[in-house]
This record gives C-alpha cells, structure tokens and sequence, in this order.
C-alpha cells in the first residue's frame, strides 16, 4: 500500500437491503500534508459529509473514497497519483484538485484515464480545456474577479484600482479577470503587483507600501486564502491604507470563513465577491453548516472549499445514478452537461458547453454582529454568472479548434 494513501479505503454508503453493493471507487486527490494541510481538510469534510447527509441519494452503491496526498502545490506530486490511482487502484473518477497547477500537470493523464474528473477547487479558468473528462463544481477566477471589476466600478464608484496578486496561474487569472469587467466600466488599473507565490506566505509590506504610494480608490487583493489572507488584511491595517482612502477588495479568497475570525477589526468594511460564505441565509446551508458542527465541532466552520467538494461529490453521486454504476468516463461527464442541484451556495449548473459551474455570486460586506463576531453580510447577489474568460474566449479559454 502507498505511503502517500492517507485513508485507504473509507466506505461511506451501505447497500440497500443487506445485500451487497456495487462499489464505486473515488480517488481524491489533495494536498493533505504541507501548506495546503487546511484546505485539504475542508474539501476532504465537505466530500464525506455529502455522503453521511444524503445516503439515499447513494443507494444501492457504495463509494469508496481512495486518498493521496498531492504535497507541494507544483503538480508534480499530483501526477503521479493520479497515475497510480487510474492504473493501480483502477477507480472510476476522481476528485480534488486543491490547487491549479496540480489539475494542470494531470489533465494528459486524466485524458488517457477516460475517467470522470471533477474539480472541487483549482480555479484557473482554462483547466477545463486541458481534458474532455474535467468537470469543475468550484469556480474559476473569472467567476468573482469579473464580478467585482464589475462592483467596483458600478457599485463602489472606484475610479482608479491597483492590483496585487499571489504570481501563479489562479492570480493572474483573477487581475485579468478583475481588469477586464473594471475598465470597460470606466475605471483604470494604475499598477499591477505579483506579490509572492503561493507556497509560503510572504511579507505583503512593500507591495501594499507601493500600491499605498500610488493611491488609487481601490486595492484589489488575489491570494489563495489560508494565512495570505490573514497576513494581507493585517499589512492592510498596519500601512493605515483605511485611513488613506483606500479600500481593500478582492474574490472571498481574502476573508475565508475559517480565517475571518483571526482577522479582528482589521477586517471590518471589507468588501469582497464570492459565491459561498458560511453566513448565507437559505435553507440548505442552514441544513449544511449545522449538520457541519454537529459533526467537526461548534468551533469549526465549512468554507467555500468544502462546498466546492460538498457539490463535487453531489455530482459524482448523480453520475453513479445516471450511468447505473458502469462510470463509463465519457457517459459519466455527458450525465453532468446540464445537471443542477440545490447547493449551500444557492443554485448550480454545470454549462453544457464549458464543463464549468453557473452560480450566484454574493457581494458582501464583514461587519461586526450582535454576538461580537465577524459576519458576511451580502450587499447585493448577480445571479446565474458564467465564467466570463470562456464567455469571451480569452486567450487559452477559447475553445479549441
């Protein structure tokens, strides 16, 4: 058995009637160990606790979860156990993808796999290009940088913008995303910052100080979560950039709802675009986030990582359901063209023609609660958004010819 299984086998469904199941193999593949510990965490929860609250969707199957760990978030790791999951454990789709460059160095092997991908956060906007067999249930930074491009200028009445973004594939995606949807509504980038990349967290002073230099109304923000983000809102605080005018927006990268707490006061006044925060007022994620404590904690809270995989896994059951079990790769993705599903989040499709998610996309605001928390509270909800890389066909998101 490979040491990088982290939990060989965990079945989650049982057969109907006492007799025996088919068994459905999932491999997932995540950063368990490493800077990526923690996301690994949400999207490995938000998988198992589909299953655990819908097992009558999974009857008369039994999935079979098979993890490895992807490590460093370089693809390198990724692509060999990808290999080892489609030629040794022979499963029949996977799932994960907690970073870009992990989907990106799999996508050939996932293509000569002809097996059912789904991707339950990676958000680089071409991904879905790269292989027939992928099918993103997370989002893509186009989704909310175009969004907030959009907010910023229409909304916020920002007239000028400097961008500083984590430099890997999601980063530039969501400064050209951003860029895009703010000056062809009148706005104007001044500056664009790469601000370190995604493994380590780096010292955000001197790219904030430059953009705090240039004053513009806006500093737009792309990290990927976690402690960049605790360390982007306290150098925001720290420089005084508030008290200078200027205001801090970004995707809900910035203010992830296992970090918002951390933040403190610093985090008040944010302003940021997503479509998932543990504070949205429906009956499903109500449904979601306390089944969530009951099972991790009181303390614990999912993120829109875990819906990301909470959907993915969704998807993946509907496949089992709709392909009677065979997961026959290309039936399996034809099953999903289309499909929708009441998430957390609000309401999902997968786009016919992208392979990639349609959803809400919720502008919010943190504020202080009653209780002394930090909150959510959604300003304003664009329903149905696309990802608008593909809807354009920019660069590497046009379809092939």
């Amino acid at each position: 058995m490979s040491k990088r299984m982290i939990a060989a086998i965990v079945a989650l469904a049982v057969s109907a009637g006492g007799s025996s199941a088919q068994e459905v193999k999932v491999g997932v593949v995540l950063p368990y160990t490493g800077v990526g510990a923690e996301f690994a965490q949400q999207m490995d929860r938000g998988l198992e606790l589909y299953l655990k609250l819908n097992a009558d969707q999974v009857k008369p199957y039994t999935i079979t979860l098979i993890k490895r760990d992807s490590k460093a978030p370089n693809g390198a790791e990724a692509k060999v156990v990808v290999q080892e999951l489609l030629t040794q454990d022979k499963v029949d789709a996977i799932a994960g993808f907690g970073y870009s460059p992990d989907a990106i160095a799999s996508a050939p092997t996932i293509s000569a796999g002809k097996k059912l991908a789904v991707i339950t956060n990676a958000g680089t906007s071409f991904i879905t290009n790269l292989s027939p067999d992928f099918v993103r249930t997370s989002f893509t930074m186009w989704h909310s940088g175009y969004a907030m491009g959009l907010a910023a200028a229409k909304t916020l009445h920002a007239k000028t913008a400097v961008v500083a973004y984590t430099d890997y594939p999601p980063g530039k995606d969501s400064l050209d995303a951003f860029k895009n949807a703010f000056e062809a509504n009148g706005g104007k980038v001044i500056d664009a910052i790469p601000a370190g990349g995604p493994g380590a967290v780096p010292d955000f002073t001197p790219f904030f100080q430059r953009a705090k230099d240039e004053k513009p109304d806006v500093l737009y923000v792309f990290v990927p979560a976690g402690d960049h983000a605790v360390t982007v809102v306290k150098t925001y605080a720290a420089l005084g950039m508030r008290a200078d005018g200027i205001k801090l927006i970004g995707p809900g990268d910035i203010v992830q709802d296992i970090k918002l707490q951390g933040m403190g006061d610093a985090a008040v006044g944010l302003v940021t675009m997503l479509h998932y925060y543990a504070d949205l007022d429906n009956p499903q994620n109500q449904r979601f986030v306390a089944a969530w404590k009951k099972e991790y904690g009181a303390d614990s809270t999912p993120d829109f990582m875990a819906v990301g995989a909470y959907d993915g896994m969704a998807a993946i059951v509907h496949a089992v359901q709709a392909t009677k079990g065979t997961m026959d790769g290309e039936d399996a993705v034809k099953s999903l063209l289309g499909w929708t599903f009441n998430s957390p989040q609000g309401p999902i499709m997968i786009d016919p023609q992208t392979r990639d998610i349609v959803m809400n996309e919720y502008l919010s605001e943190v504020v202080k609660g009653p209780d002394g928390k930090l909150h959510e509270k959604v300003l304003s909800e664009i329903d149905r958004v696309k990802d608008e890389c593909k809807g354009q066909a920019i660069g590497p998101c046009a379809p092939k010819k």
